[in-house]
């Protein structure tokens, strides 16, 4: 496995166990399990962030709520059928999961790095208050010729500069992961809440080609 493919997709959350283990999948007699952390930002609120754990990593029968752990890796995407749809679902991908005591450096609980290529053209728009936002879907290479699409959203001065990508174009995005709620119409009477998972960007630059 090429360890430069390895080093385009890292991730780092801290946070609390706030669930249990639920299962995903078995892949050649290794089962995998989802957990949710809550990781604090600056700022009064936290993110909820599922963590997808191999039963080779902890231990899946015993209750870790209320830990607080580092989980290193990668933050992965697969596509689950709905019905007709497929819908995205991203979580992060354990390789290491570091159990710690006592964690106060809030600036540390949530760091992402990707070098991914622009699959989507930019969406940019403004807010009411003439905030200026734009949207970027990443496509990550993974090893085996697999690919993950990852969704960023980026603001202000960066917003500005992603607007400009083509698709195809490739960059570096340096950011955290949140978790945002939103309401999904279901049918003409039927709404459900949903939340989505995204990287909230910080920096990000334009990778020129040789």
């Amino acid at each position: 496995m090429s360890e430069k493919v390895m080093d385009n997709n890292k991730v780092s959350v801290i946070g609390k166990v706030i669930s249990g283990f639920t299962f995903s999948h078995e892949v050649f007699g290794e089962g995998f399990y989802m957990v949710d952390l809550e990781v604090n930002r600056l700022s009064e609120q936290s993110d909820i962030i599922p963590v997808m754990v191999s039963e080779r990593l902890l231990d899946v029968e015993e209750n870790y709520i209320g830990c607080t752990v580092e989980a290193l890796g990668q933050f992965r995407s697969y596509n689950r059928h709905e019905g007709e749809k497929n819908r995205l679902v991203l979580s992060v991908f354990a390789r290491e999961i570091r159990f710690m005591e006592e964690f106060t450096d809030y600036t540390k609980t949530n760091q992402i790095y990707l070098d991914g290529y622009i699959c989507k053209e930019p969406i940019y728009r403004k807010t009411p208050l003439g905030r200026e936002i734009a949207d970027l879907l990443l496509a990550v290479n993974r090893p085996y010729g697999k690919s993950d699409y990852i969704p960023c959203i980026a603001w202000g001065r960066n917003a500005r500069y992603a607007s400009g990508f083509m698709v195809g174009s490739q960059i570096r995005v340096w950011g955290r992961v949140q978790s945002r709620e939103y309401t999904k119409k279901i049918s003409e009477t039927e709404c459900e809440k949903r939340i989505a998972y995204e990287v909230s960007v910080s920096k990000l630059e334009f990778v020129e080609q040789p």
